[in-house]
């Protein structure tokens, strides 16, 4: 589910993620055309970009901004700090945010979703720190949505940010949504030029709108590196049972699924679920692709680090930073409408060392093309 930092995409070994839960019966196979177990036909790469760099050149920091007087609460989705993922993401963006105002420890909140739990216990999360004072409040993942629908207009002074989903009619509430497909795009290219078989895979953690964007992208990436691929997307459970974000046992299993059919490199868009992907990526010897963070350098994942070959990025912390920063100095119509690859929203990484120049160059023609708008990536599978 649902930055600042971001670099170039270690693109050299990549896993395929795709395996179904149990309970999921979701998802199915994205391409049924490929040479299974042969390397891919790769179709004519796009030209290097005209110029070196394809994205718009970082806005410079501006006058810093004075927060030592206000509170700051952030909301987390499920799994919270310390996934790995989405959560920590929103998590170091907050703390860069804190550090770069001047915020006082002791005026900053952080609080958590539970797996399933009931709206009004969303609802009272936010009113709470509403009522305590904090302002501006960020609300991790689409998630809040309905929460903040009751609640903003109760608070209509205070400034919500709502990662990952808007609120239609409240002034007082900032979107801060994603082009995820456009970084998974590029992660179904590096999953083909790493795939020996041609047959790489999916791996959502819920059946949702939201995770389909991720799935769409990839499968339209790997199948313009490659059009015979075969791509398979298993979710780990469907959309009314939210602990597919949370269970990295399920997500080994649902993994080890798509392995076993024959996928060799694995993408997951799972949150914390995505801590099993990778134990099953390793143990089965194949590779895997990082989503959200770069999740080469994440310490929950060092036991797997060396099987990511790269990671596609959905810089929330950048997100997180800039509308803490922006509410502050009352400059909220300064953020972007969409976090895309143009505005450095998405990325890739290629932390590790295994992406040869070659493959680098590839990824960074593509990237050229969708900012400049001769590919236009799905955001519905």
């Amino acid at each position: 589910m649902s930055g600042t930092a971001v670099a170039a995409i270690a693109l050299t070994g990549l896993m395929v993620l795709s395996a179904c839960a149990k309970d999921s019966g979701a998802g199915g196979t994205a391409g049924s055309t490929g040479a299974t177990g042969t390397a891919c036909e790769f179709a004519p790469p796009p030209g290097p970009p005209a110029t070196s760099s394809t994205s718009t050149p970082a806005k410079p920091e501006g006058e810093k901004v004075d927060g030592s007087a206000l509170k700051i609460g952030l909301a987390y989705d499920i799994g919270g700090r310390g996934d790995a993922s989405f959560n920590d993401l929103a998590a170091a963006g907050f703390d860069r945010a804190i550090g770069d105002m001047g915020v006082e420890e002791e005026n900053t909140r952080e609080v958590s979703a539970a797996p399933n739990e009931d709206e009004t216990a969303k609802q009272t999360r936010l009113r709470q720190l509403a009522r305590e004072g904090f302002n501006p409040i960020v609300g991790v993942g689409f998630a809040y949505t309905e929460a903040l629908r009751v609640v903003a207009p109760e608070f209509p002074d205070v400034r919500f940010g709502l990662v990952d989903s808007a609120v239609e009619g409240a002034a007082n509430v900032t979107p801060l949504v994603f082009a995820e497909q456009e970084g998974a795009f590029l992660a179904g290219v590096v999953a083909a030029y790493q795939s020996k078989r041609c047959h790489v895979g999916f791996v959502g953690g819920v059946d949702i709108p939201l995770i389909r964007k991720f799935e769409a992208g990839y499968v339209q990436g790997a199948k313009a590196a490659a059009p015979k691929i075969v791509v398979e997307a298993k979710y780990i459970t469907p959309a009314t049972d939210f602990t597919g974000f949370q269970d990295p046992a399920k997500g080994l299993e649902t993994a080890k699924g798509l392995i076993e059919k024959g996928a060799d490199v694995l993408y997951p868009a799972a949150g914390a679920s995505g801590i099993g992907v990778f134990s099953a990526v390793k143990q089965a010897g194949v590779l895997a692709i990082g989503c959200d963070a770069d999740q080469y350098h994440q310490p929950a994942l060092a036991d797997s680090r060396e099987v990511i070959v790269a990671s596609s990025l959905k810089r929330v912390d950048v997100a997180v930073h800039d509308f803490v920063k922006a509410a502050a100095s009352d400059d909220l119509d300064s953020l972007p409408e969409v976090f895309d690859l143009k505005v450095d929203g998405i990325g890739y990484a290629t932390s590790g060392g295994k992406v040869d120049a070659e493959l680098q160059g590839i990824l960074e023609g593509y990237k050229a093309q969708i900012i400049a708008g001769a590919i236009t990536v799905a955001d519905k599978p």
